[in-house]
């Protein structure tokens, strides 16, 4: 049995040369061994020692590849995972996923007509301050969830000429932060009732959403309030989450981005620790008491070393498109709110 991946990134961006290759390097048993892209003297400098291909269907043709990884603009991820499932390669695509459900389901069934593992690389799940809200919701603490909020905030005044903030299918800020957010609520609670969805370009000059306030209701006791912004020059809490027993809220973000861009990798010394942590309030027999709770170690690398032990073992796929293809469902459904100004039942 094979005991080892050969690995080859489509394209050369940010997301590449910041999250899938130092993350992918960080895994015994991968090797990242090539990179397509136009720009060869960014793929030189940024990620030395890795083959440069000209195009991805030099890539896709290599025998000696064994999984493809996708973090191109949102609408050439369909169109690039046909090819690289047909090829017979291992994929992940990064998210969101495709750009309608239609395009998901397309992919699923050619991965299972090619018998290959499909994945989508929502890394957040592996974040510091979502697995200690994970936790906490699995361990009751706060007993009946009934009000869960989450934010991506950011202070980005100025529009930058990039595709995530152009008008092209798959731009703005629902599908980019959107996919985030909707995938940690799917994990906590599953698939809500109904989703309403308003979005909005707040900044000067923005041609694609900036803004977007997402509810989703659950039932007639549980509400979950999925928000970002360009404009927030000073963030509230990352999470605030109010149950029958208490509340928890937690300011600041995960680490592991701004560590990955300052040359940290997953074994150094402090990687994925926050020291934001977050505010406990549980209700006592003498009132309410509040205590800090200490967030939970993060460490995106554990996506990539479920993916290996998923091909090459046939252990479960990290992120399996089919989960992917919930968060698809509700981008879509969240557009037609949005479109139509209305609540959308699911």
């Amino acid at each position: 049995m094979k005991q080892d991946l050969n690995v080859a990134i489509v394209g050369c961006g940010y997301a590449t040369v910041t999250f899938h290759a130092p993350l992918i390097r960080s895994v015994p048993g991968m090797s990242l061994i090539a990179v397509s892209t136009s720009d060869r003297a960014k793929a030189q400098s940024s990620l030395p020692g890795v083959e440069i291909c000209d195009t991805p269907e030099h890539i896709f043709a290599r025998s000696d590849i064994d999984l493809v990884v996708i973090p191109t603009p949102n609408h050439t991820h369909h169109p690039l995972a046909v090819q690289a499932l047909e090829a017979g390669k291992h994929v992940v695509v990064d998210k969101p996923f495709t750009l309608d459900t239609v395009q998901a389901r397309e992919l699923i069934a050619l991965a299972e007509k090619q018998r290959r593992v499909l994945s989508v690389f929502h890394n957040r799940r592996w974040a510091t301050d979502f697995l200690t809200v994970q936790k906490l919701v699995a361990a009751e603490t706060l007993g009946r969830i009934a009000h869960y909020e989450a934010h991506f905030d950011r202070y980005r005044p100025v529009v930058r000429q990039r595709w995530r903030e152009s008008s092209v299918p798959g731009g703005g800020l629902w599908y980019d932060l959107g996919a985030h957010l909707l995938d940690e609520a799917l994990c906590l609670f599953g698939m809500p009732q109904t989703i309403g969805l308003d979005l909005a370009a707040q900044r000067d000059g923005a041609v694609a959403d900036d803004w977007f306030h997402c509810v989703l209701r659950y039932d007639r006791r549980l509400r979950v309030i999925l928000h970002a912004g360009a404009l927030v020059a000073q963030p509230g809490p990352r999470y605030a989450i109010h149950g029958t027993l208490g509340s928890y809220t937690k300011f600041g973000l995960d680490p592991q981005e701004d560590q990955l861009k300052a040359g940290m990798r997953p074994d150094d010394a402090g990687w994925g620790i926050d020291q934001n942590e977050g505010a406990l309030i549980l209700a006592n027999d003498e009132g309410l008491r509040e205590s800090i709770l200490p967030s939970e170690p993060g460490n995106y690398a554990s996506y990539y070393v479920a993916l290996r032990d998923a091909i090459l073992h046939g252990h479960p796929n990290p992120v399996p498109a089919e989960q992917a293809l919930q968060v698809m469902q509700l981008i879509e459904a969240g557009l037609r709110s949005a479109t139509r100004g209305a609540v959308i039942t699911l």
